[in-house]
């Protein structure tokens, strides 16, 4: 068997993934294309431009299980300032853009990472910015140490993930000692008013199962949250995401190491849901890579599957008009956004 590196590598980008992801589940066919047909939204078109998630690479200062971008330490891909210039003249005349989201990897280990919120804030004092922080890169290096207040002087919105208000299973996710580190990390976030009622300055976290099932409902986990990291730890949110886990990348090598992969993917084919299919992000979003290719969300991005070709596939040949005429690429991973309540960068969706 190949070493888990190289099979994370493997399954994250080349044609084994799709495969996989294409094969029969105990036995039976299955097509994400025929269960769109019959909720009669095949082919999938965008409804509108409206958030633009730039992936600023694929750095970053944790190894999480359940990481879809496959992102570390020693990944060097990053996006350079050219291709965020390339970005910003988009974000400057698409006025139907309303959210810029930026993600990673760790968005802030880019060097260019501050000159580009500064870009988009001063350049659209109305769109919203979000980034998706880990937490312990604010406590990773002392020129991180500011990040709560940079955040704050460019009225950023902090998207965190915590898979869980106890160590254990935080821990066991996302790496040793992450748990109390995020901890400080967002005690600080509050200390400058991140997440305190009332407060403009957003901070909602993330919740990913840490197994082979799909996540409880997103309101009564919120509220479990929020009273468990309050009474033990004095810590403040606005809201909690639920993010089903895409089987691709890590997580794909997971369920096939503990021979879950079947099991999984027949739960999210069984708990399609047409309402959750019709509100999926890629119909309003974009995924922009770290090198400029566009894609139809984050998660074909790490599959390497490009817009389709119709449509302008690198930033620097941008066409809006070509790209909202699009049909979004699918594969069988898309049952992922599709089971029960939906999933998507912003939580639930149905």
């Amino acid at each position: 068997m190949k070493s888990l590196k190289a099979l994370n590598h493997t399954l994250a980008n080349s044609k084994e993934a799709f495969d996989i992801l294409q094969s029969p589940v105990y036995g039976r066919e299955i097509s994400f294309a025929d269960h769109l047909e019959a909720s009669g939204l095949f082919p999938l078109k965008p409804t509108q431009l409206e958030i633009f998630q730039i992936n600023l690479g694929k750095m970053c200062n944790q190894v999480c299980k359940h990481c879809h971008v496959d992102a570390g330490p020693d990944r060097k891909e990053i996006m350079t300032r050219t291709t965020m210039a390339q970005c910003l003249r988009v974000i400057r005349s698409e006025s139907s853009i309303h959210t810029v989201d930026l993600t990673g990897g760790a968005p802030e280990m880019n060097p260019e990472f501050r000159w580009i919120v500064e870009e988009i804030r001063s350049s659209r004092p109305d769109v919203k910015i979000i980034v998706r922080c880990n937490l312990t890169i604010i406590l990773a290096n002392p020129r991180f140490h500011d990040l709560p207040d940079f955040f704050k002087a460019n009225r950023v919105e902090v998207v965190s993930s915590l898979p869980y208000f106890t160590a254990s299973k935080t821990n066991a996710q996302r790496g040793d000692g992450v748990f109390e580190k995020s901890l400080e990390a967002l005690k600080r976030l509050n200390d400058v008013g991140y997440g305190m009622e009332g407060s403009d300055l957003v901070l909602n976290l993330v919740y990913n199962p840490s197994g082979a099932f799909l996540p409880g409902d997103q309101n009564e986990l919120e509220l479990e949250f929020k009273k468990k990291l309050l009474d033990r730890y004095g810590i403040h949110f606005h809201g909690l995401f639920t993010i089903t886990n895409i089987p691709i990348s890590r997580f794909l090598e997971y369920l096939i190491r503990s021979e879950n992969y079947e099991g999984y993917m027949e739960k999210l084919v069984g708990a399609y849901n047409p309402s959750a299919a019709a509100g999926v992000m890629c119909r309003n979003t974009l995924s922009i890579g770290w090198d400029g290719y566009l894609y139809d969300c984050d998660f074909n991005q790490m599959l390497e599957m490009k817009v389709e070709k119709s449509a302008s596939q690198h930033i620097s040949e941008w066409d809006a008009k070509s790209l909202l005429e699009r049909s979004i690429q699918i594969n069988n991973h898309c049952f992922g956004c599709t089971a029960g309540a939906g999933s998507s960068c912003g939580g639930a969706t149905a």
